[in-house]
Formats: structure tokens, sequence, C-alpha cells
């Protein structure tokens, strides 16, 4: 039976060996992805049919995407919505199907995706537009220009079977099955193929629940406004069948939503305890075994995000490293607990590179965080206690606006091995207390500066702030809020994803109560510094 896909819902495969067939109202082109290029057919025309061999994209590679494309000054808005369709190579049966509606001015959108999760592949209905067009797609999906289609292989030269390092078809989760050179580049890569997984399937959820909705709607309209069923035992029975129908395609959208977050929620439990410290929560037993990395870590978890339909389901929030924005620890909500996840965030970012790779620097001017940077300043990780009052601030802005200025003059010179001697090579993270207090025009002024070019320069910002204490220099700041990534010290919904823009909850991450292994991780730090003389 075939499966009428809606915008972001998936649906698992049976047959690898497909068939696609697209039909328009208007002549497009289509192809597929094959690598890092898409591969179109030769010519347009209303219909097509071309074959997607899922069996042969290697190992390496995780995705197909159905691409269509059409002619200069056309849009599809402006024509029927195109529809495509899925069938088995195989079999004939035709296994999935999507009616790409909605679309305005888009003139190349992706259809569908196929995508492989633990070993099996599966089909998304995406529906994502371009108005750039081909080209806007092109870049959008990091592809080269499009190849015409080959001509067909002779039989001999056709793959008898999957390659030898394609991932077992078992269906069993497995901590590290994306692609990557390293363990913890695959676990990276599948903890946001987690993420996107959640985000398409609550999304293919919602889409097919407010479909149901807006037909029963339609229904019932049409029922009442026909006079003969109206009242009476015809409008009864009318409402009882639109009543029926509507609970068998909520019934059956929950049934694929409920299937998708069971596959999901065995994944996390595997992946989870496979995570290295720098991705994993303070609850893991592989802190209590942690030592200072060789390198650097290529990402940080700085939370965890979960949806309504499912809030158990926690996706580790990853950010990569170096950080390429800085942090805004929101403290409107909780001032005492904001500093708390500071300190913690500022841990974990310590705990993610080698001896001498991270250096720590605080501005606290009136001294407010004291108790909660204890575990900071009291651990040796700090070459300098935390700077208070004006003369604080001035002094540690001004030597970090130095180092960015420095920094940016060898690299537009094409000389960044002319540094001066006594310049700290080591990343810096400027922690920063109850902003604005303690901060003049000029001050402010250096600290939006390091905001937007510090990253470049190895300087990130953590700011522990409330807006409304900022409220006075009205939009003169807005800039700096948008520059930094938004983290609460309390769940809040206030993230998207980049894919269907859902409201996620965040969650910050904090020591389990009476934990101590903030201190127990400081400790390590301290003491490879003193054995490194760093």
């Amino acid at each position: 039976m075939t499966v009428e896909l809606v915008r972001g819902q998936n649906h698992p495969l049976r047959e690898t060996r497909l068939e696609i067939t697209v039909s328009a109202a208007t002549p497009v082109l289509s192809g597929s992805t094959a690598g890092e290029t898409l591969r179109l057919e030769p010519q347009d025309a209303c219909v097509h049919r071309f074959p997607v061999e899922l069996d042969a994209v290697p190992a390496s590679e995780e995705r197909v995407s159905v691409v269509l494309a059409l002619p200069p000054g056309v849009r599809f808005g402006a024509v029927a919505a195109p529809y495509v369709a899925v069938l088995g190579a195989g079999s004939g049966a035709e296994l999935a199907s999507f009616t790409i509606e909605g679309l305005g001015d888009e003139s190349a959108l992706v259809a569908l995706e196929f995508y492989r999760r633990q070993g099996a592949w599966k089909v998304r209905a995406v529906g994502q537009g371009y108005a750039g067009g081909l080209p806007e797609l092109l870049r959008d999906l990091g592809l080269k220009q499009p190849e015409p289609k080959p001509e067909p292989a002779s039989p001999a030269a056709q793959p008898s079977a999957p390659p030898a390092s394609a991932p077992p078809a078992s269906g069993q989760p497995v901590a590290g099955d994306a692609g990557g050179w390293t363990m913890e580049e695959r676990l990276y890569n599948q903890v946001w193929g987690m993420f996107e997984d959640l985000a398409r399937t609550i999304a293919g959820y919602r889409s097919a629940v407010g479909f149901a909705e807006s037909r029963l709607d339609q229904e019932l309209d049409r029922a009442l406004a026909d006079p003969r069923t109206r009242v009476g035992p015809a409008a009864e029975a009318a409402r009882d069948q639109a009543m029926a129908r509507h609970t068998d395609l909520v019934d059956q959208a929950r049934a694929a939503l409920d299937r998708d977050l069971a596959q999901l929620t065995a994944e996390a439990e595997v992946v989870e305890p496979a995570l290295p410290p720098a991705y994993a929560g303070w609850d893991s037993p592989v802190w209590h075994g942690y030592a200072v990395p060789a390198e650097p870590s290529m990402a940080v978890r700085v939370g965890e995000l979960h949806l309504p339909e499912q809030p158990a389901l926690r996706i580790p929030m990853l950010v990569r490293l170096p950080l390429e924005r800085g942090l805004w620890v929101d403290s409107a909500q909780d001032r005492r607990r904001a500093q708390d996840v500071a300190v913690a965030l500022a841990t974990r970012l310590l705990a993610s590179y080698p001896v001498g790779g991270y250096a720590l620097q605080i501005i606290d001017p009136s001294g407010s965080a004291a108790a909660a940077l204890a575990p900071l300043a009291g651990s040796g990780v700090l070459r300098e206690p935390p700077a208070t009052g004006a003369a604080g601030v001035t002094t540690v802005l001004g030597r970090l606006t130095e180092r960015v200025d420095l920094v940016q003059m060898a690299l537009r010179a094409g000389a960044p091995d002319a540094l001066p001697p006594d310049l700290d090579p080591a990343e810096q993270l400027l922690i920063v207390n109850d902003f604005p207090y303690g901060f003049d025009d000029r001050a402010i002024t250096q600290l939006r500066y390091l905001a937007d070019e510090g990253p470049s320069a190895g300087v990130h910002l953590l700011l522990i702030a409330d807006r409304e204490d900022a409220h006075e220099y009205g939009p003169v700041l807005d800039p700096l809020w948008r520059s930094l990534l938004r983290l609460t010290p309390v769940p809040d919904d206030h993230m998207a994803d980049p894919w269907v823009g859902h409201s996620w909850t965040y969650e910050p991450l904090l020591p389990p109560h009476g934990s101590q292994v903030l201190p127990l991780v400081l400790r390590q730090v301290a003491a490879a510094r003193q054995a490194y003389g760093s």
C-alpha cells in the first residue's frame, strides 16, 4: 500500500532498488544527487522516470536527494503542484508519494530525501524550495554543477551486491554509525542526525494532524452547506463519517510517530553512554575517568533539547569548537543559577582542550559572583583572579582588544607567525558577569568589538546578563545580543532548529546535586598545567 507523505514525514523503505516518477504541469528538470554532484535527466519534460540504486551508494554517503528545477522565469507557485512517487524497481509497487504544495516564488526544490539510519534506508518528504533557483539550491546543499545523466552501463558493469564496507542492515542502533574519520566525528554527526530526524518526524506528525483537522473542517462545512444533509439522520451520518476519517488519519500519524520515536529512543540509549566527556552529560561515568585530552575536542555539549511530543527524548546540544560566536547566559529568571551554568560551561570548555590550549579571564565588576566562581578561582585554573571595579574592566578589555588587533593585522599581512613572543597562543574565554554593570561607553564599544571580531582571533565571550539591565542603551546593544548564542539557566523553549523551525525546549547542563564532578575535572586540568609548566 502506498503512503501519501506530507512535508517533513518520513517512511521506511522495504526496497533499495527504486524508480522515481515525477509528474508536473509544466516541463521541469529532475535528477538526484550522486556524491557531491547533482545528476540531472538529459532534458526537461512534464513526466520523468529514473532509477535510484541505494545499494550502490558508498558507505561514506548517507543521503540522496531528488531535485526539481523549472526553466528561468517560471515559478512553482504559478503552476499546479508537482507530484513525486517512489516505486520499487523490482516489485513495481508504489512505496510512497508526495504532492509538493504550498510553494510560491521558488523555481528549484528538493522534493525527497533518502537517508540511511542504522543500516536501513528511509524516504523523507522535504519540499524545500529555493527562490534563487538551481544555483541557490546547489550552494545550500554544497553540490557541484549538475552532471548530465550518464549512458546506462552494460549489465556486466552493474554492481551485483552492496559494497563490502556498507553497514549491516540489521536495524539495530549502533553508536558511531554515522559518517566520519574518527569515532568523535561519527558520534557528532550521529547526534546531529538524531536531532534532524526528531525535527522532521515531529514536523511530519504535526503536518499530518493539521491535514486531518483541515479535511474535517472542509467535510463538515460541505455537509452544513447542503440543505439535504444539514439536519436529520443524513447530517449525523455525514458528521460521523467525517469524524471517523479524521480519527483514522490522526491514529495513523500517531502510529508512525510512535514507531519513529521508539527507534530514536533506542538509538539515544545506545549513543549516550558512548559519548566522550565533551559530549557527555555531567552524570555520565566517563567524567570519573577524565584525563586532559591531547587534542582539542571537535565540539562541546552546552545543553539538551526536547520537543513536547516526547519530552523524555533528550538530544545533546553540541556546538562546534572553536566557538564561532559567543555565549550569553540570560540571568533574567535566576541570576545565581545563571552564574552556576556559566561556571559549568567554562569548565567544559577548559576540559575540551589540551594543556595550554584554553585560558579563562573573568570580569566581575561588583564581585557579586564570587561564590559561584569559587570552583574556578580555587582550583588553580585561573592565571589571575577575577577583575573587579571599573579599573578591572578597562584593563582586561584593553588587553583583549589589543590581542585581537594584533592577530588581525598579522593575518591581513599574511604573516600569522609574526606575533609578539609574549602573546598567549591559547584560545581565550572572557566571562563577564552582570553586564553592563561597571561598563562605560568605551568599554561597551570594546565588548561589541570582541563579540564581532574576537572569535576569528581566538577570543570568545561568555556573558552573564539580564537584557533588561541594559535597556537604557536601547537599540545600540541589539547587534551584541544577536551576535551571541542565548542560553537560559532554566528550561525555556527559545531554540529553533534550522530545518523546520520548531520551538525546542532548551535544558541547561548542571552537575547533579551534591556531585563533585566539577572540582574533580578542574583539579585534573590544574594538575596537568602544573606538570607541564603551563
